[in-house]
């Protein structure tokens, strides 16, 4: 029997949206307890503020957030762990075996693979006497080089280590300025229970519908490379005045009508709140453009505008940079996409001391009078 979708206000899928990804008043404890719902933080090398993962998780945790305690995570601990850029809590990695066994998919890979098989033998065999390495001390025995017409082209050692990452025979076991060291994912991962495939991959769905709270119904949303296969899993719904149906979380559903502990966050251009921009758009009417691409003159925002959240609503932006040289946070513009109260000067200049803080550094720039 067909389930009659629940009726939503936009304010309440708000809600959920922002209660799934950690934003209340009530900060998590940790790492691993901010990662938790979140399921996974995106590695990134830009660093405007500072790295992506670490504003995200800044974002959740606040200002004694420690950017080691994620470090210490991944590379001592194991309670974290690295995949396809992505950090992800180690207890979820009983979710992705079934697939890596599976992988790849592609016939072109598959065949790249083939054709690279004492390749492939040379860096594991490498590995198991020498790792963790980083790719540039893993010598080039390829037999047949990739070809791609983006920056993969002729990186075959990177493009065969990826291809045994997802594959579950190597691991990322630490980092080091920037570079992945590689390691036997024996050696990184721990032994968990075997999932049955289908099973691992309706609750990967499950859990990431659940750190969105929220989602449209379809076969193939979120990221690439983080793919969202909604059909089927939460509870179906329908939002007010947005045409279409919906899935939320059903424990999510249930906290609906609550009002949030509404705190102010400023947040990542790639936090997962913000990365899906027609999402975004839907439910909170809110216009955002990740700007580093576009030429100086053509931005309207700034190349790292960070959106302002204050409680469900996302009400501007701050075009923020640090500028460690000079030892200044620097504030060149603050967005207003609807009016600013008292309070809300307040609560973002709030966050913004509270970032400098973080980082070490003064509050400066044209936005506060110090331009």
């Amino acid at each position: 029997m067909a389930v009659e979708p629940a009726r939503l206000t936009k304010a309440q899928a708000r809600r959920v949206a922002v209660r799934a990804q950690a934003l209340e008043a009530a900060r998590p404890s940790n790492v691993l307890d901010a990662l938790r719902p979140l399921t996974f933080v995106k590695v990134d090398p830009i660093s405007a503020i500072a790295p992506s993962a670490d504003v995200v998780l800044w974002s959740r945790l606040g200002e004694g957030y420690d950017p080691a305690e994620l470090v210490r995570g991944l590379e001592r601990d194991r309670t974290l762990f690295e995949l396809d850029l992505m950090v992800r809590p180690m207890e979820d990695l009983v979710l992705f075996r079934p697939s890596m066994k599976r992988w790849p998919k592609h016939e072109r890979t598959r065949n790249w693979m083939a054709a690279n098989e004492q390749f492939r033998r040379d860096i594991l065999v490498r590995l198991s006497g020498d790792g963790p390495l980083p790719a540039t001390e893993l010598p080039d025995t390829s037999a047949v080089p990739w070809s791609s017409t983006g920056w993969t082209n002729d990186r075959n050692v990177t493009t065969m280590l990826e291809c045994l990452m997802m594959c579950g025979d190597v691991a990322v076991s630490a980092r080091r300025d920037g570079q992945r060291l590689w390691d036997l994912a024996e050696r990184v991962y721990p032994d968990v229970p075997e999932l049955d495939h289908v099973e691992a991959y309706r609750r990967r769905n499950e859990r990431r519908l659940a750190s969105l709270g929220i989602l449209r119904e379809r076969k193939a949303g979120g990221s690439p490379n983080e793919p969202i296969d909604t059909r089927g899993i939460g509870e179906p719904a329908r939002v007010e005045g947005l045409r279409g149906t919906w899935r939320v979380d059903p424990r999510s559903l249930e906290q609906a009508d609550e009002p949030l502990a509404e705190r102010t966050a400023l947040l990542s251009p790639l936090d997962r709140l913000v990365f899906d921009r027609a999402r975004l758009a839907d439910l909170f009417d809110y216009e955002y453009v990740l700007e580093m691409y576009k030429p100086r003159d053509q931005r309207r925002w700034g190349y790292w505008a960070m959106p302002i959240l204050i409680g469900d609503r996302l009400v501007g932006k701050v075009d923020a940079t640090a500028d460690r040289a000079e030892g200044v946070l620097r504030v060149d513009a603050i967005h207003e996409d609807e009016p600013f109260t008292r309070d809300v000067v307040e609560a973002v200049f709030s966050e913004l001391d509270s970032l400098a803080g973080w980082l070490g550094l003064e509050i400066g720039g044209r936005a506060v009078g110090l331009g």
